[in-house]
């Protein structure tokens, strides 16, 4: 199009507008390049009231850019050969929680909602990472026992619940979409516990008549950017303030196990509907998403902005592959599913280059995300009896990422809610930092700091002494 002219913007299209049928929790970028696709598919092929008002639980900003686009976006695929976009429309409404709580509330409480769904990441849950329980000492949840206008997601969910069953309406059911090991079981305590805090009955109603299934969520979706903007004015020749990019490769594998079997056709949209997504949960969790943070901490302090950028040095990239061997052995793969395979479209999803996916933006919240990601392979190979040194570098690598100074002695913007703690327990030694980072058990249970106090402290000597590419291809000869 002519630089200069004029550019209209996006709108939503003239269509009738379903009624709203999911509320979802944290609306950011990945749950509207992928849960809002699933459920566009799924109304297309098999129709449905399944509408989405969306809350966001900190920022206005997704609100107030969307809302003048009448909440419709574009959704780019960025393949290899070029980008392809699409406009999404099955938002109605985003909700700011902390500036009207009630009104999100209402919205859950209405009748016409079936589905409560959450991408609120793993600090979202306040819950120990360690244990997987609610954390009580959370200042949110702390302020939510005490208020019936919460301020969690946990919150939000009880407190809504407790209306329905007072209205005697039957209970929403609760999706979680985040990247957490048992997810569904995982809510449902950190949900229960909360609730029982508050009001007995209302945990055995919950216990009783809730449902809250398991799903495996897959979809690399990078932060957008103003090039990216740019990139979907010029394609589309309308302005679109808020669209979303992400890979062409998309999986959901989800429990099918709702209230009273109300959902959209997520099968017509081409989810996996399993009684039991734990194989798929487990694979993902360790063969992806432990790659991605092991990639994202030594590639960064190697000095690569992104993914592609790290798995294109050939050093990283058989780094990558010597953890899928370690990772392997202690995966069970779904059925029908090679796991040699899997870690081969992997790589080739890494190694995309249309997909700018930072190491930084990965490298965040990692106190939360460790324990899932990676201690839970190592635990199991120590178990077994097999060494596991490329896994050991990587907790050594978000031990170095965390102490706050990178290869070059430059500060790290560490983005973590712990992040405070984390720099003061690091000390000036490479043991003392170790030790120390090892004994906060809100990360590390004592059990698993004991066993890896010995490979983790011989890791990160290396790291600190040669730096993370020398050391990457030291432990992957």
């Amino acid at each position: 199009m002519e630089a200069g002219l004029p550019v209209d913007r996006l709108t939503r299209p003239e269509t009738p507008r379903p009624a709203t049928g999911i509320v979802h929790l944290g609306l950011g970028a990945f749950f509207r390049a992928f849960g809002c696709v699933y459920v566009a598919d799924a109304m297309q092929a098999s129709g449905g009231a399944w509408g989405i008002v969306g809350v966001s639980l900190r920022s206005p900003d997704t609100r107030d850019a969307l809302k003048p686009q009448g909440w419709a976006y574009t959704s780019v695929t960025l393949a290899p050969d070029g980008p392809q976009t699409r406009v999404i429309d099955v938002l109605n409404d985003v909700l700011v929680a902390p500036e009207d709580p009630e009104a999100v509330l209402v919205a859950m409480a209405d009748p016409r909602v079936k589905i409560v769904s959450l991408t609120v990441t793993e600090k979202g849950y306040c819950h120990n990472p360690a244990t997987g329980h609610l954390n009580a000492n959370h200042p949110d949840i702390r302020h939510d026992l005490s208020h019936e206008l919460p301020r969690s997601a946990p919150g939000y969910i009880v407190r809504a619940l407790q209306r329905r069953m007072a209205a005697g309406l039957p209970p929403f059911t609760v999706m979680t979409c985040d990247n957490l090991p048992h997810n569904g079981a995982l809510v449902r305590g950190v949900i229960l516990d909360l609730a029982r805090r508050i009001d007995p009955a209302l945990a055995d109603w919950i216990a009783s008549e809730g449902r809250f299934p398991a799903t495996m969520v897959d979809r690399i979706t990078p932060a957008t950017t103003d090039a990216d903007i740019a990139t979907v004015e010029r394609l589309t020749g309308r302005h679109d303030a808020a669209p979303v990019v992400h890979e062409p490769f998309r999986q959901w594998a989800v429990q099918d196990d709702f209230v009273s079997g109300d959902r959209p056709d997520f099968a017509a949209a081409g989810a996996q509907m399993v009684d039991d997504v734990t194989a798929f949960e487990d694979m993902k969790l360790r063969m992806l998403n432990g790659t991605h943070s092991a990639l994202a901490y030594l590639g960064y302090l190697a000095g690569h902005e992104t993914i592609a950028d790290t798995v294109a040095d050939p050093v990283f990239a058989t780094y990558v592959h010597r953890c899928w061997a370690e990772i392997m052995p202690a995966v069970k793969a779904p059925e029908g599913v090679s796991l040699p395979d899997y870690a081969d479209a992997l790589f080739d999803r890494y190694a995309n280059p249309a997909i700018r996916h930072r190491t930084w933006q990965i490298a965040m919240d990692g106190s939360q995300k460790l324990p899932q990601r990676l201690l839970g392979t190592l635990r199991a190979n120590i178990d077994a009896g097999r060494d596991s040194p490329a896994l050991c570098l990587a907790v050594a690598g978000w031990m170095r990422y965390v102490a706050g100074t990178d290869e070059a002695g430059s500060p790290i913007d560490v983005r973590d809610p712990m992040a405070v703690l984390l720099r003061k327990t690091a000390t000036d030694s490479v043991p003392g930092t170790v030790t120390a980072l090892l004994s906060l058990e809100q990360i590390f249970p004592a059990d698993i700091a004991a066993l890896l106090a010995a490979p983790v402290m011989q890791a990160a000597a290396l790291l600190w002494s040669q730096g993370a590419r020398a050391a990457a291809a030291e432990v992957a000869p």
